[in-house]
Parts: C-alpha cells; structure tokens; sequence
C-alpha cells in the first residue's frame, strides 16, 4: 500500500523513511547503488553494464538518476519534489567505472528552489560526462533529528544483469511502453510515481522511436529534458511518443505519460535529442 510519509506521528517520520527507502521500498536508489539521504558531496555511482547501450554508450535515465535536481531540497530538511529537469551529455563516458556529482543550489525561495550538478569521470574530473539543472519545490518540512539511511550493498557489474526497463516493471505493448499500478516500488514519499520510474520508462520508448527513425543505427542521447505536470496517483502510465529526424541525423523524440487510472491524466512530458553513434 502507498502511503504518504507525511501521514503518521512525527516521532516516526524517519522510521517510514527507512521503510520507504529500503529493499521493500522505493528501489530507484538502491537498484542504483548509491547512497541515498546521505547529503554526501560531491555523491558518486557506479557505471554498470545495464546503465549503458548496446553499443557501450551511457544512457540518460542513470544519470538522471544520480544527479535528480530537486532545487537543493533535500529529504533530510523537507519532502521535496521534480518540477522541470535537464541533462546535457558531451560524453559518452566509454571506459567510465564510476562518476562523480558535484551538485550545487542556485537559489531557494519559499517553496520552490533552482539547482545543477555536474557529472565527471570519477577517476578524472577533469573529463566532464554531462551537466544538469533543474527546478524543484519543497511539499513541507521534515521534523529535526534526522537519521541517516544505510547505504545499499553494491549488484555485480556484470553483463547478465537485466535491462533497466524490465527491472522497473516498463513493458512494451501494442500500444506503446507502459509501467504497472502504482505500488511501493515506484512510489515517492509523497505517495505518488517517483521521478525514477519515469526516466525509465520515457528513455525506453525513447530509443526504441529515436533506433527506427535511424533505421536501427546505434544512437547515443544527448539532451534529456523532462517537465513532471502532476502527480502520477494511480497507472498504469503509459508513454506516447513521436520522432523527428532531422537531416544531419539528428533525431528529436517528444514524449508524454499518462496515467490511465486518473482520468488519463498527463503526469510527465519530454524531449530527448539523439545523435547516431559513430561505428565502434
């Protein structure tokens, strides 16, 4: 059952944290190997064979991911949540183990806050990997005494692993890419779909649309742009989706998921620019 952290006794927020946080929980984080509420800066995460392409590229949804841009809101003060983010790749990070996340705050208001990262090569900070910037708002205050969360234990990097979309419960039906109901798994703290979910489920049916606008040539994405319109309540969500391929190869996809079980609701919309990836 999906509940909102902010429901409960106030002596036991952080205990509902944990619980939402944990193995039985919210898996965008710890299925990512990083350690979440742990206000560690700069933050670091792991590059593993399921967060690349086919042709060893790096895959939007995994940095996205690392460096989600909230607006400097963290869970530690406040329950906060994505308004409008942005992903910039000039790398593909080949031969990359690990990244590293310097995030910064550009300025907070009352309720609604600016913030960016920028992602390196953790070996080499000097080799920029992306840089982000994104719009957050905070959904009230946590109570003080914060608890930090244990770090999860890191998955093998190996190529068995499955992909990220069908970790995530994305399928892919006659009609487009779909996620499930909303459950513990994929919900927020705020009871609705976590922007992890989301990024998934939109770079699935992303590439598949950027892939046969190129007649199956190995794409690499370079900008990834995702506004969250309202809270997804309910799902199944499915993506719909369209590309435009421009003459130099360059391909534009536009993206929308809706909730089927509000009303079709529209709960996120995107555009992510691929570029075909040179011959390895």
């Amino acid at each position: 059952m999906v509940k909102d952290i902010r429901e409960g006794p106030p002596d036991e927020y952080w205990d509902r944290l944990r619980t939402m946080m944990g193995p039985d929980g919210l898996m965008t984080y710890w299925y990512m190997g990083r350690a979440v509420n742990q206000d560690d800066d700069p933050d670091t995460m792991r590059i593993r064979p399921d967060m690349r392409t086919a042709s060893g590229g790096i895959m939007a949804a995994p940095l996205a991911i690392a460096a989600p841009e909230t607006g400097g809101w963290r869970d530690r003060d406040v329950v906060p949540a994505p308004v409008a983010y942005s992903l910039h790749i000039i790398d593909d990070a080949a031969g990359v183990s690990e990244v590293r996340v310097t995030r910064s705050t550009v300025r907070q208001g009352r309720r609604t806050g600016f913030s960016r990262s920028r992602i390196v090569d953790a070996a080499d900070p000097a080799r920029v990997i992306a840089v982000t910037t994104g719009i957050g708002v905070t959904l009230g205050d946590a109570p003080p005494q914060f608890r930090p969360i244990d770090p999860p234990p890191d998955l093998p990097g190996s190529e068995s692993l499955p992909a990220l979309h069908a970790v995530f419960g994305a399928t892919r039906g006659a009609d487009g890419w779909r996620l499930p109901p909303l459950g513990a798994r994929h919900a927020s703290t705020s009871a609705s779909l976590h922007l992890g979910p989301i990024h998934v489920v939109f770079e699935a049916a992303a590439m598949e649309l950027a892939g046969d606008a190129n007649h199956g040539a190995d794409i690499q994405v370079e900008d990834w742009d995702v506004h969250f319109v309202a809270p997804g309540r309910a799902g199944p969500f499915l993506v719909e989706g369209e590309a435009s391929r421009g003459r130099g190869g360059r391909t534009i996809v536009r993206l929308t998921l809706i909730d089927e079980g509000v009303d079709d609701c529209v709960v996120a919309a995107g555009v992510a620019a691929f570029r075909v990836a040179p011959p390895a």
